[in-house]
């Protein structure tokens, strides 16, 4: 079982995630626990003030670091302890996430998120307290709480029993370093298109052959990089 802990400001944005779809028939299996943790309840004024005005200028506000270390260090320990699982900030400046992250998210025991919020965090949280950044994109946000939703899904999806059927994960886009190829469904004709051949003839040999050849054609024509990656054996 994953357990992850989100510190945030905003945990009512996180209900109908965790309720609905894959996300919430991982809770419903048992492979799959996140808990919920409200920064201000680290906070230690009247204000429960969780950001001040930036050191040298500039425009916004910077996230504290007293309830910010103090809430990570009560839900994931203190950073160069025995952690059992992982730290991570999602911030705009983090390390790019992608499959092969997720496959090393998914193995831990315990993975903690932290939401940053307005301009970030104050720098010294990340020294003191966190064990890697990780970006879901170059572009910024408002905050932390929907690239978390992200990491949570795409790792979740990767424990057993979260899928109705556990082949899904193996087959999907990026798995194996490609992008998935086309996929259809019924009917077998839709508007002058029709179903390949192939996938109507019952010759399970020669249709995994041709969605292999899909699959390195797709990306080959939309995402040669990852084609390059794997010839360097930067994939799995």
């Amino acid at each position: 079982m994953l357990r992850v802990d989100v510190i945030t400001i905003f945990p009512g944005l996180f209900a109908p995630f965790l309720s609905t779809t894959m996300v919430g028939n991982a809770r419903r299996q048992g492979v799959l626990e996140v808990v919920l943790h409200d920064l201000r309840d680290w906070t230690q004024d009247r204000h429960r003030s969780v950001d001040d005005t930036p050191y040298g200028g500039g425009p916004g506000m910077v996230m504290k670091p007293e309830p910010l270390v103090a809430a990570i260090e009560a839900v994931a320990g203190a950073k160069g302890t025995d952690r059992s699982g992982k730290v991570i900030l999602l911030s705009p400046q983090g390390g790019s996430f992608g499959q092969r992250q997720a496959q090393v998210l998914a193995a831990l025991p315990q993975l903690t998120l932290v939401c940053g919020r307005y301009e970030g965090v104050d720098q010294r949280v990340v020294d003191l307290a966190v064990d890697e950044e990780l970006s879901i994109g170059d572009y910024v946000l408002s905050g932390g709480e929907l690239p978390a939703m992200v990491v949570i899904e795409a790792a979740a999806r990767l424990l057993p029993g979260a899928l109705g059927n556990p082949e899904s994960a193996e087959s999907e886009s990026f798995q194996r370093g490609l992008l998935e190829g086309p996929q259809y469904t019924r009917p077998v004709c839709f508007r002058g298109l029709a179903v390949p051949e192939v996938l109507l003839s019952g010759d399970h040999a020669e249709v995994a052959r041709w969605r292999a050849e899909q699959a390195h054609e797709r990306t080959r024509r939309r995402r040669p990089d990852l084609l390059t990656e794997a010839l360097r054996g930067e994939l799995p």
